[in-house]
């Protein structure tokens, strides 16, 4: 929990003590009423900071009282993956009687205060990827609030819910080298995410795997708009490769339509491959190949760790690693009759 000058939970009066400001100016800044100065303002975030304060009305001394909520931050909204997530969390959510408030980080001026409120609004947080930066999460952690964080790196202390990423994404890169597609290009950047971070990790371990220098990845953000700017890079390259593995679908299927516009084919000329597997992928032509990540039992099972640590019902933390699959359609153009890798 966070700790006043004694061991206990910071209360109002030790912000207000440490930022050497009144109760009414330190109140002025948390409730976010009434006018106060900027240089006031920094003075108080910086003791709630640094003393992990959360609002009293978050408080767990009365271990009756729970709020029925959980608190989702997630970097996004935008494209379907979350839509999925959010699916299956508010779907088991709902069912055991909990309400969600979510709290987007992307394009938030102040994404720590924003977390801090929001923990004293709910029973427990989970966090989706880098929608946080580790110091914030490592405070969140210090405050005593139960936290789950979904497609995130392992952390002391919390509870851990993603897909397996690496192990797959080295097997649809040796199905693509197999087949002769060797000047291969991975798009999406692995400093964005934990998730992409594995996938270049799989690509990379099945070139090394061959005796061959894996290739630098194209770093661009994982949106419609940079696939379709990677799409139409391929023309003008002067050594174009000879696919695309991309580190979502969106990407891919960008890329796709704009090596179409441009009159090259897919995959007679190169091919392409996404990673979640979302409806469109499904009844593009030629369809997608990818992988599949179960993007609604992730959301649920997030809900229902974050329930149990919240209820008690357990206290030890725990790591969950889902599995995901190779689905096979023409656009890798290695499609074969008997197939077993999650032909569609």
């Amino acid at each position: 929990m966070a700790s006043g000058t004694s061991g206990r939970p910071a209360t109002i009066y030790d912000v207000a003590a440490r930022a050497k400001l009144s109760i009414a100016t330190v109140s002025r800044v948390l409730q976010g009423t009434g006018p106060v100065s900027e240089k006031a303002r920094a003075r108080v975030d910086q003791a709630a900071q640094e003393l992990n304060y959360v609002p009293l009305r978050a408080a767990r001394s009365l271990a009756v009282q729970r709020h029925e909520a959980h608190g989702l931050v997630l970097p996004d909204l935008a494209g379907p993956f979350y839509g999925d997530l959010l699916m299956g969390y508010e779907r088991w959510a709902g069912e055991h009687g909990q309400s969600v408030v979510i709290t987007v980080t992307h394009g938030h001026p102040d994404p720590r205060r924003s977390v801090r409120d929001l923990a004293g609004r709910v029973d427990g947080i989970v966090v989706h990827g880098n929608a946080l930066d580790l110091p914030t999460i490592q405070d969140l952690r210090k405050t005593g609030a139960p936290l789950v964080l979904v497609a995130h790196p392992p952390m002391t202390g919390c509870d851990s819910v993603r897909s397996e990423s690496a192990a797959s994404a080295e097997q649809l890169t040796n199905r693509l080298l197999d087949h002769g597609h060797t000047n291969l290009l991975f798009v999406g950047d692995p400093a964005s995410s934990y998730d992409v971070s594995e996938r270049y990790a799989g690509f990379a371990r099945a070139y090394a795997g061959r005796g061959l220098e894996p290739p630098e990845p194209e770093r661009v953000p994982l949106t419609e708009e940079a696939g379709a700017e990677v799409g139409e890079r391929v023309l003008r390259a002067t050594n174009p490769p000879d696919g695309l593995v991309c580190a979502n679908d969106e990407l891919a299927l960008a890329a796709m339509n704009s090596l179409s516009a441009q009159g090259i084919g897919v995959p007679d000329e190169i091919v392409v491959t996404g990673w979640d597997d979302v409806m469109a992928a499904r009844y593009v032509s030629p369809g997608l190949t990818t992988v599949r990540q179960p993007m609604i039992e992730l959301g649920r099972l997030a809900a229902q760790r974050l329930h149990e640590r919240v209820t008690g019902k357990r206290t030890r933390a725990r790591n969950d690693v889902l599995a995901t699959q190779l689905v096979l359609r023409d656009s890798c153009g290695t499609v074969q009759p008997g197939d077993a890798a999650g032909t569609e």
